[in-house]
């Protein structure tokens, strides 16, 4: 009953009977075909524009495609440019999307062959655990179970990231299973590494694969330790993640750690999600499980594992080692990994039913256990047969009412008319790069809708949302030429967006070009800068004389960053950096102490994360003026953004014998400390203790203008 013993037996077996083998396969393979038919046809019937996840993961798909150089325009650009690419989420699941979008195109539909092959794996994944754990009934009911889950079935055709995690979740799990089982079966070199790639490979699919994996790995790894042959496996293992996980880490760490805190923590309270210590929030995933799994699937699962544990009842305390329960090895982990998963998932402050997908595939595992006891049960008071025919009609009708349940869901309108807005564009621009802008945020028209189905069909329109905070229409109107509004409800209750529309079609500078129906009597109007307005203003000018008040200190980094912030949305290509390296560039052969120039090239280098670059002109900088300026703390913290903080340590010490004002100073130490605590100094936590209170009061006059 050990599951590596029994798939080797199994193996064994098939090898002497093929024809079984081949069966077993086949029938596999026509759940998936049954399954992908399914899937292609609500595809085709339903309608409905990608929304905002669903556009973003399409848009990252694409541009992961174009940045290996399989889809047009090609653009590979080497390595860094197609890590710039995934700054917020992980590069893996969009570089997989994007190869596949080669071979079956870019629309949505297209793409989404990758989703079937994702469900592909998972069924191979499930089935052969399955198979492991109870024999090819139970990898194929498990299987079957699985294709039959309203949820997954959701996945299958929405396209997000949700699947890909399940998937690699499931075959991280189950290769890490099978490497910290008890030898001879496990313990493998081969299998410490096929689990540890396949756990870099989830990670690298998504972060919240760490919810679902750190509780098993840890436990695996902890146990490992106490066994001398495997330790070294162990420390392999963790090096082969680490080293998977380490150039996407350290060029995105910062917008990660940005991107994972919005995402999570301040979209949870926005969403008023329950917290952790609130009752709900234990009972939010449980009670989702009817929907999501379907009725019968879960209620007749329920019941068989209750049979299960009431025929042995009178040996509960040695259940995981009796024969009848075959919770021996296997089961155990499921079990284990299921609740851990479960647990570290509700601990998350964002809650969402997507979310719990990486579990529904151990849980369908479990319930076919529950559904297998149910059917032999059966056969033993009413026979095979009419059991058999039981359990057949009972699957039909759990099929039945998840194609019902799903089949409700298909919208056979697209929502709105972005399309005709995007073809209406591209056809007075001809196909050039184009740039449109929008206030709403409705489900079927927003940016990120209108973003990817402006970079399809020969198309290169990108849009931006202006409006969320006041303070934008001046620049939003100086340096716009397209816009896309609409009338009546648009997603947003925000007065600044609904005041910017208004003054789009009161300015004198755009005319109305067309305009097309929507939904409850709203439209949706497109709208152009006139000929004959004025040319819209570039932003070269005013990105230098923001680069030059760095030197001011960094009382100035907040305004400077919001401005730059908006200009990022108005163009959102940053052309204007092209032209002002160039420019800065010409002036250093001029003038290789031009200070326009040098602040103007470091802070190109912190936008483009290019923290090398940065730390070369703040380096010329530093030796700019007779006395102290602020770019030596620039240069610490991108030398610490940039993983340099032994170099950072040192140097601070050479800064700080020569500092005089306060200000700097105060900040110089608490960036020295921080450098040494990340370097493993012991002086560095002793002294961030002390030093870090008297840095952001200073910091803080700064902004306010005061001084010391």
């Amino acid at each position: 009953m050990a599951s590596p013993k029994n798939l080797l037996k199994s193996v064994k077996n098939y090898i002497k009977h093929p024809f079984s083998n081949w069966l077993w396969w086949g029938a596999l393979l026509l759940i998936w075909l049954l399954s992908t038919w399914f899937d292609r046809t609500w595809l085709f019937h339903d309608q409905r524009l990608p929304s905002w996840d669903q556009a973003e993961y399409l848009s990252s798909a694409l541009e992961h495609g174009r940045g290996l150089g399989l889809l047009a325009p090609r653009e590979w650009n080497g390595w860094q440019a197609l890590l710039d690419l995934s700054p917020k989420i992980p590069p893996l699941s969009a570089l997989i999307s994007g190869s596949v979008m080669a071979f079956t195109g870019e629309t949505a539909d297209k793409a989404s062959w990758v989703l079937s092959l994702w469900h592909g794996l998972l069924l191979i994944i499930v089935a052969q655990w399955g198979r492991a754990l109870g024999g090819t009934k139970l990898g194929l009911l498990a299987a079957l179970l699985l294709a039959l889950s309203p949820a997954m079935a959701e996945h299958r055709v929405e396209f997000s990231l949700d699947l890909a995690v399940a998937t690699s979740s499931s075959l991280a799990l189950w290769l890490l299973f099978l490497w910290q089982s008890n030898s001879p079966e496990g313990g493998t070199w081969k299998q410490a590494f096929a689990a540890a790639v396949s756990i870099g490979g989830a990670l690298l699919m998504k972060q919240s694969s760490l919810l679902v994996l750190a509780m098993p790995s840890l436990w695996a790894a902890w146990q490992a330790f106490s066994i001398k042959k495997r330790r070294s496996q162990t420390i392999a293992g963790i090096s082969v993640v680490i080293s998977m996980l380490l150039p996407w880490l350290h060029h995105n760490w910062i917008t990660t750690i940005g991107g994972t805190q919005r995402a999570v923590l301040v979209s949870g309270a926005e969403e008023g999600d329950p917290g952790i210590l609130n009752l709900q929030s234990w009972i939010w995933y449980p009670k989702l499980m009817p929907n999501q799994l379907g009725v019968l699937v879960l209620t007749l699962g329920l019941a068989g594992l209750g049979l299960l544990a009431w025929k042995n009842k009178t040996r509960l305390t040695r259940e995981f080692k009796h024969p009848v329960l075959n919770l021996a090895d296997g089961w155990p982990w499921v079990i284990g990994v299921t609740l851990s998963g479960w647990i570290c998932i509700t601990l998350s402050p964002n809650k969402d039913a997507r979310y719990i997908a990486p579990v529904l595939p151990l849980l369908i595992l479990i319930l076919a256990k529950g559904w297998l006891v149910l059917i032999n049960f059966a056969s033993q008071k009413a026979g095979k047969r009419n059991s058999l025919i039981a359990f057949c009609s009972i699957l039909i009708l759990s099929a039945t009412l998840s194609i019902k349940q799903r089949w409700s869901d298909i919208d056979k309108k697209a929502g709105s008319p972005a399309i005709h807005a995007l073809n209406s564009i591209n056809k007075r621009v001809k196909g050039l790069p184009t740039t449109v802008f929008i206030t709403s945020s409705d489900r079927n028209l927003n940016e990120q809708t209108l973003s990817y189905l402006g970079q399809i069909n020969g198309r290169d329109i990108q849009a931006r949302r202006l409006g969320r905070s006041p303070g934008q229409k001046d620049m939003a109107l100086d340096q716009s030429n397209w816009w896309i509004l609409a009338t009546g409800d648009q997603g947003t209750s925000r007065k600044s967006a609904r005041k910017l529309g208004r003054k789009v079609r009161k300015d004198p500078r755009f005319e109305l070009i067309e305009s097309w129906g929507w939904t409850e009597g709203r439209e949706v109007e497109l709208w152009k800068r006139k000929d004959s307005a004025e040319k819209p203003t570039t932003f070269d000018y005013r990105f230098i004389s923001l680069a030059r008040s760095l030197e001011s200190g960094p009382g100035s980094l907040d305004s400077i960053f919001k401005e730059i912030e908006v200009q990022h949305l108005l163009d959102p290509d940053f052309k204007y950096q092209d032209r002002v390296k160039s420019w800065a560039l010409k002036k250093l052969k001029e003038n290789n102490h031009n200070p326009d120039a040098l602040w103007s090239l470091a802070l190109l280098g912190v936008l483009q994360n290019r923290p090398e670059n940065a730390a070369r002109w703040f380096t010329q900088l530093e030796a700019l003026d007779a006395e102290e300026n602020w770019a030596r703390a620039y240069h610490l913290v991108v030398l610490l953004a940039d993983w340099k903080s032994c170099k950072a340590a040192w140097l601070a010490d050479t800064y700080l014998k020569e500092s005089k004002g306060r200000e700097k100073i105060n900040l110089l130490v608490a960036l020295r400390d921080l450098s040494r605590t990340t370097c493993f100094d012991p002086r560095g936590p002793i002294g961030l203790k002390n030093s870090i209170i008297p840095a952001i009061k200073s910091v803080e006059n700064q902004i306010n203008g005061e001084k010391n």
